[in-house]
């Protein structure tokens, strides 16, 4: 793999990534992502192109508007360099294939899908299906110019996921999981196959109960301070074990695991066995 052509792509992902911050922030607002320059939402400030500058701006302007002065969300350079990296990932794994195209624009669904559900705690539709068509695609072109075909358990593997979910949600009345989650693992076993999305799923409910215990133990130490600050962002009732935390992140994060790893449920079986032993 060519370096030169994993700095390019970790730039373009950057560029998407701030393209990405905007259709999330206008998602569901009545404005269209392409519609009408950057403002800032405080003081209504129409934004200069330097201002905009992918990560930079954000540094050179201290987090702040340059008009108020009110802080701007750390979100907007995290996205940036989270796609910056993860287009860096899928070129180096995927290289100069037609599939490239249709993996990055799978993960920049994916990334939409992540930050939307922890700020508004709903995965929207029109998200789920563009990634599970897109997975679809990526199976299709798999089988087509790989070859050797798909077994037919990969090909309804996202239906075997959506199952228990299903009946996760159904049996709580939505209150154990949402049926958002459920349609994601769909695209989620389209993508990764049956043993890699068991896996994905897996990991998802390891990382979610780690994670989960560990902002537990932060809100019970940490009282005031920044960190405090921003665990009330996301949970302003405080964190107790019925809080509700979004799903989708960690099950997106299980994919990734599942994806860039090429983790499968046997894989994953034989090194739960060895940490046993």
């Amino acid at each position: 793999m060519d370096i030169s052509f994993g700095i390019f792509f970790f730039i373009l992902g950057i560029v998407v990534g701030s393209f990405l911050n905007v259709v999330v922030l206008r998602y569901r607002s009545g404005l269209k992502a392409t519609q009408g320059r950057s403002i800032c939402f405080t003081c209504g400030k129409t934004l200069h192109w330097y201002e905009l500058i992918p990560v930079v701006s954000f540094f050179i302007q201290g987090a702040r508007c340059r008009g108020c002065k009110s802080r701007i969300s750390w979100q907007y350079p995290l996205v940036e360099l989270l796609t910056g990296v993860i287009f860096t990932l899928v070129y180096f794994k995927e290289g100069l294939t037609i599939i490239l195209p249709l993996q990055l624009i799978l993960w920049c669904v994916l990334i939409a899908i992540l930050v939307y559900d922890m700020k508004h705690m709903i995965i929207p539709d029109a998200m789920v299906i563009i990634f599970t068509i897109l997975a679809f695609m990526i199976l299709a072109l798999e089988a087509s110019t790989i070859g050797g075909g798909v077994e037919m358990v990969d090909v309804f593997a996202g239906v075997f996921l959506f199952i228990p979910f299903y009946a996760l949600w159904f049996f709580s009345y939505g209150k154990w999981i949402g049926l958002g989650d459920g349609k994601l693992a769909i695209g989620i076993g389209t993508l990764l196959g049956i043993s890699g999305g068991v896996s994905a799923v897996m990991l998802a409910f390891w990382i979610g109960a780690i994670v989960s215990v560990f902002l537990l133990i932060l809100d019970r130490v940490l009282k005031h301070g920044p960190v405090r600050r921003i665990l009330s962002r996301f949970f302003p009732r405080g964190l107790n074990i019925k809080s509700e935390i979004p799903f989708a992140p960690f099950l997106i994060a299980g994919t990734f695991l599942a994806y860039f790893y090429s983790i499968t449920f046997t894989t994953l079986s034989v090194s739960l066995f060895s940490l046993h032993l």
